[in-house]
């Protein structure tokens, strides 16, 4: 990144609060609030064997704000400040990198790579991660379809909508799956249900049933049936009606 924040600025914040600031900004591109209670939510996973409460995470909150990080709004949530949304995307472009040439060069599978890349994004330098990036040939999407911001924090990003909005007879292409947790990466794997692979939706029972789909990849076509919350985790861009 070239503004305000440098990758120096990022390694003299607190690890709970790095993890904060990139949980910013993966809610904000879901389109969700950052309420305390969220982020309490997500920064736990990382720490289990402690119990955060929502006044440690306020008090995180009102810390990233002396810093000019973000504007909490008690009562109301928080927002990136330009400068947190900086450092906000310089890591969230260390974590998607190392999660790509993770899956692509050490043989991980993508259910593995989040936590791995949890641990090694704190401690790259920017020549590391331009080698990696480099290596990779510039890629813009992570194994899960997630856009990798650029140097200068700009993704490349589709429109898309869950494969839960499709209608029988609807022809669509993975482009993205939520990542956040690795039992339903697992079973998306075992369903092929990954970005490239083109899904026709055969049925759907009413009142937010179940959903039979015929699954295509380079290797295999398949039916499965999937349910609602699954089919909500998993986005495409509509090929065909």
């Amino acid at each position: 990144m070239t503004g305000e924040t440098t990758a120096e600025d990022l390694r003299k914040l607190p690890t709970r609060a790095v993890d904060c600031l990139k949980y910013m900004y993966k809610l904000r591109e879901r389109g969700e609030r950052v309420t305390t209670s969220a982020m309490r939510e997500r920064l736990q996973a990382q720490e289990p064997d402690g119990q955060l409460s929502d006044a440690t995470v306020t008090q995180l909150f009102k810390s990233l704000a002396e810093q000019g990080y973000i504007e909490h709004m008690p009562y109301r949530g928080a927002e990136l400040t330009p400068k947190g949304a900086e450092a906000a995307a310089e890591l969230v472009r260390h974590h998607r990198l190392l999660e790509l040439y993770l899956v692509r060069h050490l043989g991980y599978s993508w259910d593995e790579v989040d936590a791995e890349a949890e641990r090694l994004e704190h401690a790259i330098s920017e020549h590391f991660e331009d080698r990696i990036d480099a290596l990779l040939g510039h890629p813009t999407e992570d194994p899960h379809g997630d856009p990798i911001p650029s140097k200068t924090g700009e993704v490349v990003t589709q429109h898309t909508q869950p494969l839960s909005a499709l209608q029988p007879g609807d022809q669509a292409i993975v482009r993205r799956v939520r990542d956040d947790n690795s039992d339903m990466l697992r079973y998306l794997a075992s369903l092929r249900l990954a970005p490239g692979a083109r899904v026709t939706l055969l049925e759907r029972a009413p009142f937010g049933g179940l959903l039979r789909l015929r699954i295509e990849d380079a290797d295999s076509s398949a039916e499965q049936t999937v349910g609602g919350e699954l089919a909500d985790a998993v986005q495409v861009v509509v090929a065909s009606r």
